[in-house]
């Protein structure tokens, strides 16, 4: 079992004054796996002051030396592959492929992609007699969740540095082993002091004293909806700059002309993705009338490929924990009394399973768009199918929630499939399956979030705006 017992504060591991702790839970086994010490309000205060005094020194380092730094830091995560992998594959229940993929691979990759970014980024323009510049908005705190612990770090972490800001990293106390792993590789790769700092502890202490500390210039969360609504109220005393990427309910529209077992079968992965513990999950399966019928009984077929358990060989993992399990099988337990057709699945425990936090991947039929499983985030395994009449009934059903993450156009038509893409209010949308790119700009529209993740955008983030006047 692993030991966390300080926190990473002004360059040193450092006991917290909070002098609580919490166990993490093994999502597979039920089992403790590792121990948390967590901090308080004066430790996130200890963080952010040193974060204050070193941000003067690490804005003027030059980019050539920042971007090395963060080359270091991508080159020091990767040999921790595996074990990024396995610690987060436990306690998040990511099966083993994705764990590997996804949650190790992908941030590294995010981080190893910043470094040459970094030093092709404009800094400075002429326009007229002025100069503009983009300096560093100052003392970031970054408050992550649990479902894509280490990706959603680094997400915020290294554009941050990039910009020249310096941090304070609050990660999820449910999943957040990884986050010690990165401050491990700082350590090592020697950033100055003050400049990242780790602080592990609940929202409601830590993350909420991060928000509102007078010495912290932005607050970027991920998170949900009514988290991120706080962090909002307690970053507006201050007037800080806030980026947030909250939740979403994506609709996968599928025209008549598609390819529907194609649709259908990716629209299910990318439902189950992760356990379905992903926020721009494409968890609306919108098909038109007709083929209604027919897409239920593919995405039955393709939700049984979707084998549960832990070996290795497994498709869908346990839940992140019993709450997260007993939410997700209430909403399908809503969804059944409001009069869905349960199509596979259900909120039964899986009888060969006997511990852990498993859900049945779970379709459901005859959707209305005024359910509760097609309006809210239900964080978990489940599609909802929802049939339509025209494309314009199809684009009213996709953008009629409070949410606009994501989304996703099938079409043997690419320009027909751009059209309708161009008229969803998302801040993303796959066009036939369109591959990810951790490139481009990543953030929602509406109550899913604003401000944008990843790329030359995810750096903008963390950049202020001076106009020079010659």
């Amino acid at each position: 079992m692993r030991i966390h017992d300080k926190q990473y504060i002004d360059g040193s591991w450092v006991e917290p004054v909070g002098g609580g702790s919490v166990d993490v839970i093994d999502a597979a086994t039920e089992e403790v796996m590792a121990r948390v010490a967590l901090g308080d309000a004066r430790d996130a205060d200890r963080a952010v002051t040193a974060a204050a005094r070193a941000l003067e020194g690490w804005a003027a380092t030059p980019v050539d030396e920042r971007a090395r730094c963060l080359a270091r830091l991508a080159e020091g995560l990767a040999p921790r592959a595996e074990e990024i992998a396995a610690v987060i594959g436990r306690e998040v229940g990511s099966p083993a492929n994705i764990a590997k993929a996804v949650q190790a691979g992908l941030p590294i990759a995010v981080a190893s992609s910043y470094p040459a970014l970094l030093r092709e980024f404009r800094f400075e323009e002429r326009i007229g007699n002025s100069l503009v510049v983009k300096e560093p908005v100052g003392v970031v705190g970054a408050v992550t969740p649990w479902n894509y612990p280490l990706h959603q770090a680094i997400a915020k972490v290294v554009p941050a540095l990039a910009a020249g800001c310096s941090v304070v990293l609050k990660p999820s106390e449910i999943a957040p082993s990884s986050a010690f792993i990165l401050a491990e590789v700082v350590d090592a790769i020697g950033l100055p002091r003050g400049v990242f700092n780790l602080v592990c502890g609940t929202g409601e202490v830590v993350g909420e004293a991060i928000a509102r500390h007078p010495l912290v210039d932005m607050v970027s969360f991920t998170g949900s909806t009514a988290a991120g609504r706080r962090v909002s109220e307690l970053a507006a005393a201050g007037v800080k700059r806030v980026s947030l990427e909250l939740g979403g309910k994506s609709a996968s529209i599928v025209l008549d002309d598609a390819d529907l077992r194609k649709a259908v079968s990716r629209t299910v992965g990318n439902c189950f993705l992760n356990n379905g513990q992903t926020c721009n999950a494409l968890t609306r399966l919108l098909v038109t009338r007709r083929q209604h019928d027919e897409a239920a009984g593919l995405a039955a077929e393709a939700a049984a490929s979707f084998i549960m358990g832990d070996d290795g060989k497994a498709k869908l993992g346990p839940l992140v924990s019993a709450r997260q399990r007993d939410r997700v099988r209430g909403c399908i337990r809503a969804g059944m009394a409001e009069g869905a057709r349960l199509v596979t699945g259900g909120p039964e425990a899986p009888e060969h399973l006997p511990r852990g936090y498993y859900v049945m991947p779970t379709v459901f039929a005859d959707v209305k768009p005024e359910m509760t499983i097609a309006q809210e985030e239900i964080f978990g395994p489940v599609l909802c199918i929802l049939p339509y009449d025209t494309e314009d009934d199809a684009v009213r059903i996709a953008n009629g929630t409070v949410y606009g993450l994501a989304g996703a156009v099938w079409s043997a038509d690419p320009d027909r499939a751009q059209r309708i893409a161009r008229r969803l209010r998302a801040g993303q949308v796959d066009i036939n399956g369109g591959r990810f790119n951790l490139l481009a700009p990543f953030g929602g529209y509406k109550q899913s979030g604003h401000g944008r993740e990843l790329g030359r955008y995810g750096l903008d983030e963390f950049l202020e705006v001076k106009s020079l006047q010659m």
